[in-house]
């Protein structure tokens, strides 16, 4: 007897999940939410399948990070030209834009494949507590196993 659940539409059904950030630690949130992304959490995962989920991240103003992270974790990059290589602290990163660190987070513990992309485009994250995707959320817990 086979065990497959099948290539339904049902199966492949992509929920939408809300996620709030305040006083949260954002390394443990990130996994979390990238487990979501790539649909680890369904019976029918695949990893060269596409089957993840929608979050919704609110308050991402709010997060946390531990130690002395806020002060000494570096986000480079580089502009290709010669001496171009950037630097900015975790601090001056979520003052300028406060939904990039968890972004960057959440994508770092994505497979590194086409699928990447598409992934974190289904990732969508506020820094306040409004959004508009009211209509199309189902599950209010999140993704967190609390």
């Amino acid at each position: 007897m086979s065990q497959a659940i099948g290539n339904t539409a049902l199966a492949y059904a992509r929920v939408w999940h809300v996620v709030d950030a305040k006083q949260r630690v954002m390394g443990r949130l990130a996994t979390n939410i990238a487990t979501t992304l790539m649909g680890k959490h369904k019976p029918i995962y695949d990893p060269a399948a596409d089957c993840g989920d929608y979050v919704v991240v609110l308050n991402a103003k709010d997060i946390l990070v531990s130690g002395k992270k806020a002060e000494q974790k570096l986000y480079r990059h580089h502009t290709m030209h010669p001496g171009g290589l950037k630097e900015i602290t975790f601090e001056n990163l979520q003052a300028k834009d406060p939904t990039e660190p968890l972004r960057k987070a959440v994508s770092g513990m994505l497979p590194k494949n086409k699928l990447r992309q598409v992934r974190l485009d289904r990732l969508k994250i506020f820094e306040g507590s409004e959004h508009p995707y009211e209509a199309n959320i189902i599950k209010q817990h999140g993704v967190t196993n609390e």
